[in-house]
Order: structure tokens, then sequence, then C-alpha cells
């Protein structure tokens, strides 16, 4: 089979198909380490703040931000990309994008608590097929509701899941004869247990895929690595959790109530239960956000300096990512679930020496469902598998060092409720209560000015629309299917 041939399959319809792969001429197979985080805000990172105008990078005032040497090394030893959105800014279904390359409405986990299908392939089944050692440490959040349990039993192609959690955010175990007793622990609940039976769950991963790395080597390997944090409950171990008392936080221009007042409708509080509208701006957990970043990076440079003493850099491909963002007051808002850049654009560098040029800078849209077919094209690895993500790895192996293109991808609200188009300079947010939301990003990065109905962006607002319809339909999107249309009149 031909590259032609092989592309043309790739991109047949229909994804429930056995997989079958090979190896593309390698002598030596690259591995594969991802370090993934949850509800990771971009602004916390050293290597976004760099791309960044300083009133965009430093949302929070003065230039308090957390220093992030090692996540920062990853993007200037490899490429940034500034463009990165999840397919839905939740958990679980961001989460099965990205080990499918697939919506979530074809993962069967659309929704945080789904189970992922088990008869689709994901990167960890086919890089098993193709000789990997496999293996996955941390939340996994893609077999239902439980937390802090173990045990899994569909691997989902991951052949060493041991420390595969199902689900949780208390930040601390209490381990015995080096197992796991009991999880769910938070600050005060520890101080009743011997010191040396409690770990905060990074530290505990973050010794555990080393153990991985340390058994497999030297052979070839792919290890995914889910660190729970900085989600809430915003709470940093010390000594992280007094790092950032000296700051004196401010809350982001787009709390101010002349804003909060005009925003749509989706971003407004669903309901009396909606607690992610903030009642005022706290920089107490802020704080701990940053003091919860910072654990990270520290972890992160632990890895790091195993592969380089290991003599692995120049073979690993090393991502750093996350399943969505922490809004943190902008627009008035915490957490995640609405399409605005905090909540839904997720950090993404990857480093991989031999073909990546190091300082590239990727100004492109993509959703992680390109991960994926983008990760194992990278690898060398060929798949009849198919995908709803597009095998995008000639932008990062290119000899450009800025890549800029204005292709349009889309996300969405689980079930299709809102439903956004992107690309490196516009969004457009259709809804199904809400006038459409066009925004300039390089105009208005603070997502303030609705451009929809502005006669100079009427072809751009025509571009977007037509585009993100014409996906949805390609993907199946549910919204597509519900009796309430979209209101696309301004």
């Amino acid at each position: 089979m031909n590259r032609r041939q092989f592309s043309s399959l790739m991109t047949a319809a229909g994804f429930n198909s056995m997989t079958r792969t090979t190896l593309a001429g390698k002598t030596k197979k690259p591995n594969l380490l991802i370090i993934h985080t949850d509800e990771h805000n971009f602004r916390t990172l050293g290597c976004y703040r760099e791309q960044l105008s300083p009133d965009q990078a430093f949302v929070w005032g003065g230039e308090y931000g957390v220093d992030t040497p090692n996540i920062d090394s990853i993007a200037h030893e490899g490429a940034i990309c500034n463009n990165y959105y999840c397919s839905s800014p939740v958990c679980t279904p961001s989460r099965a994008s990205l080990i499918t390359g697939l919506y979530p409405q074809a993962t069967g986990a659309p929704k945080n608590g789904d189970h992922i299908r088990q008869d689709i392939p994901t990167f960890a089944t086919i890089l098993s097929d193709a000789g990997y050692a496999t293996s996955y440490v941390g939340k996994w959040h893609l077999d239902g509701h439980s937390k802090y349990t173990f045990g899994i039993e569909y691997k989902a192609g991951f052949a060493d899941n041991t420390h595969m959690m199902r689900g949780g955010h208390s930040p601390f175990f209490q381990v015995k004869n080096k197992q796991v007793f009991k999880g769910g622990l938070g600050e005060r609940s520890v101080t009743k247990l011997p010191k040396d039976e409690v770990v905060h769950m990074t530290d505990w991963f973050t010794d555990k895929t080393l153990e991985i790395l340390e058994r497999d080597k030297d052979k070839p390997f792919a290890v995914m690595l889910s660190i729970p944090d900085p989600h809430t409950p915003d709470y940093a171990r010390p000594p992280y959790h007094t790092m950032y008392d000296h700051m004196d936080l401010q809350p982001p221009k787009t709390q101010d109530p002349e804003y909060t007042a005009a925003k749509p409708g989706w971003a407004k509080p669903l309901n009396k239960m909606d607690h992610n509208e903030a009642e005022r701006f706290d920089p107490k957990p802020l704080r701990q956000y940053f003091g919860m970043v910072k654990h990270i990076d520290d972890s992160v440079g632990r890895i790091l300096t195993f592969l380089d003493k290991n003599g692995l850099k120049d073979n690993t491909i090393i991502v750093f990512t996350a399943d969505h963002g922490d809004m943190f007051y902008e627009h008035n808002r915490r957490n995640k679930g609405v399409p605005y850049e905090a909540s839904a654009k997720i950090p993404f560098v990857i480093r991989y020496p031999k073909t990546i040029p190091a300082g590239k800078v990727i100004n492109k849209a993509y959703t992680n469902c390109d991960f994926t077919p983008t990760t194992l094209s990278i690898m060398g690895i060929k798949t009849d598998a198919s995908f709803h993500g597009q095998d995008t790895s000639t932008d990062f192996l290119n000899p450009e060092k800025v890549v800029k293109s204005d292709r349009v991808t889309y996300f969405a609200k689980t079930g299709g409720w809102w439903v956004a188009a992107v690309n490196n300079r516009y969004k457009l947010v259709l809804d199904k209560n809400e006038k459409p939301w066009l925004f300039d990003l390089e105009k208005d990065p603070d997502e303030l000015e609705n451009q929809y109905t502005n006669p100079e962006y009427k072809e751009i607002a025509k571009k977007m629309q037509d585009e993100l319809f014409r996906q949805m339909k390609q993907y199946d999107e549910p919204g597509l299917k519900s009796k309430r249309p979209y209101v696309l009149e301004g």
C-alpha cells in the first residue's frame, strides 16, 4: 500500500474496524510519554505567558505567575501550540477524544461518568499491537463515577493499568505496604495518620511512572501519566501551599460587573445549582492553584531528569497537555464548561529532538481529536483505524519555526446545546437560546465584543458558520438532532 492509498483509507467513513499496525521503516521505535493534567489554565505556564501580551499573560494583576522551567523546556526544545482546544470542556468527553481521535459522540463517553466504548481503537491499542509496552498511571475518568479505586477491567490498550484510578481529586492517599490503602483524603484527614503513610497523589503517580520507565526503558514504551491536579479542591501540599502567599492577586478585568452584566447567556448561571458562577474574587484558592502548578512542574522535572540520565531524551516524544482549562474568575466564572479561551483552550507542548525543530511556534487551531492521528504519524506508525481528527504531523515536522494557518475546527458542550467554530483568530459560538457571538481574538482577546452583526465581519461570520455546520454534519454532532434549532439571528 502506497502513502496515497493509505491516506485515502484513513479518510474513509467508519471507525468500527479492526486495527492492523505495522512499523514504518524505523530501526529504533520512538517512545511516547504523555503528561496530562486536569483543569489547567494555560496562563499559569511560563511558556504560554511568553506568547501573550502582558495584559493577557497576567490577568490576575502585577506580573504574578508561576515559574515553570521544566514544562517551558519542553516547549523551548520542541513546539508550542497557541490554539489547541479540547473537544468539549469537561473531563470525560475530552479524555475520550484524546485517546481515540474521535469526537465525544462517537466514543460512548460524551459526558462525565460515561464508560468508553470497548470496540474502538485507541492510540494505546494501536501501539500495543505495534509491539510497545503500554502503561497508564493516574486519573482515568472513562469508567463511571467511582473515585479513588483501581482494578479497572477494560484497559483500552494500556497493558499495565495497575495505577489507573477511576477518578477523584482529594489530594492524599494513605499507603500501606506500598499499596494505596485509602484515597479521598483531604488536608485535615491526614493529620490523624502516621506521616510515613501519607502520600500526595501527584507524588504517588509520578513515582509510579518513574518505576515503569525504569522497568521498560530498554524496550519501546508508551506511558501516559494523568495527574489529577490542579483541579479543585485547590489545595497544594507543603511547601507549595504557602509559596505564593506574598502575591497580591487581583480580579481579572472581565470580572468587572460592567462586563459580566452583558455576557452571553451560555456564560451565565444555568440554575441555582450552578456553582461555577463566582460570588466574589477570592485570591486564596488561586494561590493554592499556583502551588499545585509548581508541584506539577517539579514532577515534570523529575521525569525529564530520568530521560536525560538514561539516554532516552532524543528518542522519546514527550507531550504536556490537559483535558480542559479553568476560568478562575474570568468573566466571573470558575472551573470550566464554557467556550471561553480559559475553559476550552488547553496547553499543548511537544518535544522530539530527532524530528521537531526546537523553538517551533504553531498558530493553527487544533482539537485533541487531532492528537492520536498526529502522534501516531510522528511515530511512524501506520494503522487502518479511522479518526475524526486530522494527521497534522507535517506542522510539527517541517523546518518552519513559525506555522500559521486559518484552519477551522470545532468543539461543543456535551449534547451540543452550544457549539463553537474556531481558527487562529476568530471564534463563533452558536447556542439554542442565545444569539450568535463572533469574537475577534486578535483585537479582543478578552472575548467581550460581539462582531456577528458587524458588517465588517459579515464575510468571516458566514465562513465560520458554514464550516461549523459542515463539520457538525460530518461528525454527527448531537446538537443537530434535537428539535430545537440553533439561534442564527444576531
